[in-house]
C-alpha cells in the first residue's frame, strides 16, 4: 500500500536535483548558459594522448582505454556544468522518483537510436546496469550498492528499486549511466579488452583506429539528439583526433610546432618558462587560464597501508614532515601553486578551525575509534621557510620514526622489524621526477632510501589495480557535492576491488560510517557537516602527503579554436568550443622523434 502510495504521488519532470530543489533551467529551455547554441560547425580537434591504448572498453578493468571513448555513448541523463548537482533528461526525456526515495523510474525518448539504427529500450538500459553490475569494473558495484534491481516495465519506461531510501544521490547517479546496446553485445564477451569498434547512441563514433597509437572520432550527422537543449552548442567539431605520445615534453613540442590544436598545462615550470615562442608573442599560440569552481580535491602522495611499513601513523606523519612544499614551490614551480591543505580545499565542504557543534554531534560517536587531534587540535601541513634547510622537520620526524620502533643503524633507517627501510615510490610521468629528487634527499637525511621506479603507462595501470606499489602520486577529485563516489575513495568495499580508488587500502569502520553519513545526508547544511568530519578524520590519519592545487584550468590553443564568452562554474567545457570557419590548419613543423607512440 506504501508502495501504491508513492506511486500515486510521484510526477515527472525534466530534471533531478539533490534536495528536490528547483533547477536552474525550465521544462521549455533551449540551451544552456554557457554554451553558444550558433556555433559554426566543422573542423577537427587534434589532441595529444599520453602513452598509448589497447582498448576500446571503458567500462570493464582490463587493458588502457583509449581517450574520449565515452563520446560514442549517451546516458540517461545530462550533468549540468554551472550547477552543483542537477541532471536534465537525455536519452530520457523525463524522469520521476518516488517521494520516499525508494525508486527512479527515466521514460526514453522514442526517437532515441543507436548508431545502427535500433532504437534504445529499456531492456537496452537494464542490460547496461546488469552487465556493468556483473562484468564491469568494480568501481560500478560500489557507485550502485544501494540499487537494488532495474526492471523494464515497458519498451519505453524503465525503474531502478533502491535497498533504501537514504542515499538521495542515488536517482541522479542512475542518470549517469553509459547505455549499452543488448543486441550488438549478445555473443561478444564483455570482460574482454578489445580493438573491436563498439556501437554507440553518442555524437561520435570511431572511425580509425591506429593500436597505441591514434584514435579518430568522426561526427555523426543524422545523431538523434543533436537538436536536445541540453546539446545545442555542444560537439561541433567533425572529427576528434588523438595522437599519443610517450612524453609529455615531447608533446608539449609539438603542440608549439602545430601538429595538434589544444593542451592542459599542468606544470607550473612550464607555463611559466615554456612558451616563449614566436606563436604565443603574435597571438597564434593563446595562454589563457580559465577559473576552476570545483573543489581542489586531494594530490598527494598516497601511502599505500597495506604495506606493514605504512600502517603506523606516526612513520606516515614522519615521513610527510620530509616534504619541503615551500621551497619546492619557489625553486620549481615559480610560486605558482598553494598548499593543499584538505580533501575539500577550495570549497566550503573544507574543514576550519576545531569542529564545530554539528559536525562534533557526528563525530562523538566516534570517540576512541579515531585520532584524539581530530577533537582538540586543527590540522595543519608543516611549513618551511623555503631555504631547503628543514632540521626542525627532520628532527620532529625522527622522533616520530622512533617513537614507532625505527632506528638508525651505520648510517641507515631500520623498521621495526630491524630492515633497512627502502620505499618505491611508482611514477608514470618522467616530468614528476624533478619534484621527487628534492624529497628523496631529505628522507636520505635521515637513512631512509626512495627509489622512483618509472614504468610506461600500461605497466602502471596494472601495477594500481594489483595494488603493488609503496607510494605514488594519487589525486581524489571532488565536486561540489561528494556522495557515492566516497565509497571508491575511502570505503572498506572497495578496499580489495582491483581497479577500485581506494589507493590507500582504508579498512576503517569509524571512516565506514562518516562516507555513509555523507552519502545519507538530507539536506545541503547536513552534507557539508558530515563531509567536513570526514575530511579532519582523513586529516590526522596522515594517508597522504598533501600536494598543491591551483584555482585556474592553464589552457593553450592555437586561435583557428575559439569558446562561448560564458565559460561553465565547474567544467572547462571544452565540447562547447567550434572551429572558426575562416580558420586554416596550423602548418605542422616537424619535431623530435616520440611523436605518436614512438
Amino acid at each position: 500500500m506504501l508502495s501504491l502510495t508513492g506511486l500515486g504521488q510521484a510526477a515527472p519532470q525534466h530534471a533531478l536535483t539533490l534536495y528536490g530543489e528547483a533547477p536552474k533551467y525550465p521544462a521549455n529551455f533551449r540551451h544552456f548558459d554557457y554554451v553558444n547554441p550558433d556555433a559554426p560547425q566543422g573542423g577537427t580537434l587534434r589532441q595529444a594522448g599520453f602513452g598509448g591504448f589497447d582498448s576500446l572498453n571503458p567500462f570493464i578493468n582490463k587493458g588502457v582505454a583509449a581517450d574520449d571513448i565515452g563520446l560514442i555513448y549517451d546516458t540517461l541523463t545530462r550533468h549540468s556544468l554551472d550547477e552543483p548537482f542537477t541532471e536534465y533528461g537525455l536519452l530520457a526525456e523525463k524522469m520521476e522518483k518516488a517521494p520516499d526515495n525508494s525508486w527512479v523510474r527515466f521514460y526514453l525518448r522514442p526517437e532515441a537510436r543507436f548508431h545502427d539504427g535500433h532504437p534504445v529500450t529499456a531492456e537496452d538500459v537494464v542490460f547496461s546496469f546488469e552487465t556493468l553490475m556483473k562484468d564491469g569494473s568494480p568501481s560500478f558495484k560500489a557507485y550502485y550498492a544501494d540499487v537494488e534491481k532495474a526492471v523494464a516495465e515497458d519498451e519505453r519506461r524503465v525503474r531502478f528499486d533502491f535497498r533504501h531510501t537514504d542515499n538521495r544521490e542515488l536517482p541522479l547517479i542512475i542518470g549517469q549511466l553509459a547505455v549499452l546496446p543488448k543486441h550488438w553485445w549478445q555473443g561478444r564477451d564483455f570482460t574482454r579488452g578489445s580493438l573491436d569498434i563498439p556501437l554507440g547512441s553518442g555524437p561520435y563514433q570511431v572511425a580509425e583506429v591506429q593500436p597505441g597509437r591514434s584514435i579518430r572520432y568522426q561526427r555523426v550527422k543524422d545523431w538523434w539528439g543533436k537538436d536536445l537543449p541540453v546539446n545545442r552548442g555542444f560537439y561541433n567539431f567533425d572529427a576528434i583526433q588523438y595522437d599519443y605520445y610517450r612524453d609529455n615534453t615531447v608533446a608539449l613540442e609539438a603542440l608549439k610546432a602545430g601538429q595538434f590544436d589544444y593542451w592542459l598545462e599542468t606544470s607550473a615550470k612550464n607555463w611559466a618558462t615554456a612558451y616563449n615562442v614566436p606563436a604565443v608573442h603574435s597571438g597564434a599560440l593563446i595562454k589563457e587560464e580559465i577559473a576552476n569552481h570545483n573543489p581542489a580535491g586531494m594530490q598527494g602522495f598516497v601511502f599505500n597501508i597495506r604495506r606493514p611499513l605504512f600502517q603506523d601513523r606516526r612513520v606516515r606523519e614522519a615521513l610527510g614532515l620530509l616534504f619541503d612544499f615551500e621551497w619546492t614551490n619557489r625553486q620549481l614551480f615559480n610560486g605558482a601553486y598553494t598548499r593543499t591543505h584538505s580533501y575539500f580545499d577550495n570549497s566550503e565542504l573544507a574543514a576550519r578551525g576545531l569542529p564545530d557543534a554539528a559536525e562534533l554531534k557526528i563525530l562523538e560517536p566516534l570517540r576512541g575509534k579515531i585520532p584524539p587531534q581530530v577533537f582538540t587540535e586543527e590540522f595543519k601541513v608543516p611549513v618551511s621557510d623555503g631555504s631547503g634547510i628543514i632540521r626542525d622537520q627532520q628532527r620532529r620526524a625522527y622522533q616520530l620514526l622512533q617513537e614507532a620502533g625505527w632506528h638508525v643503524e651505520g648510517d641507515r633507517m631500520l623498521d621495526a622489524s630491524g630492515k633497512p627501510v627502502s620505499i618505491e615510490f611508482l611514477l608514470a610521468q618522467a616530468e614528476f621526477e624533478r619534484v621527487l629528487l628534492p624529497y628523496k634527499r631529505n628522507l636520505a637525511d635521515l637513512g631512509i632510501d626512495l627509489v622512483i621506479r618509472r614504468v610506461d603507462v600500461s605497466q602502471y595501470i596494472n601495477r594500481l589495480r594489483s595494488r603493488d606499489f609503496d607510494m605514488m602520486v594519487g589525486g581524489f577529485g571532488q565536486s561540489n557535492s561528494p556522495g557515492n563516489e566516497q565509497r571508491e575513495y575511502w570505503h572498506s568495499v572497495s578496499a580489495d576491488n582491483p581497479g577500485s580508488r581506494n589507493f590507500i587500502g582504508l579498512k576503517d569502520p569509524a571512516i565506514d560510517s562518516l562516507v555513509e553519513g555523507l552519502i545519507q545526508a538530507d539536506s545541503r547544511e547536513s552534507l557539508i557537516s558530515h563531509t567536513r568530519a570526514l575530511d579532519r578524520v582523513l586529516l590526522w590519519g596522515y594517508y597522504v602527503v598533501p600536494n598543491w592545487h591551483i584555482k585556474t584550468w592553464r589552457v593553450a590553443y592555437w586561435n583557428r579554436l575559439e569558446h562561448p564568452k560564458v565559460t561553465p562554474l565547474y567544467d572547462i567545457g571544452l565540447y562547447t568550443w567550434w572551429m572558426k570557419t575562416q580558420a586554416q590548419p596550423q602548418p605542422a613543423v616537424p619535431v623530435a622523434p616520440g611523436v605518436g607512440g614512438q
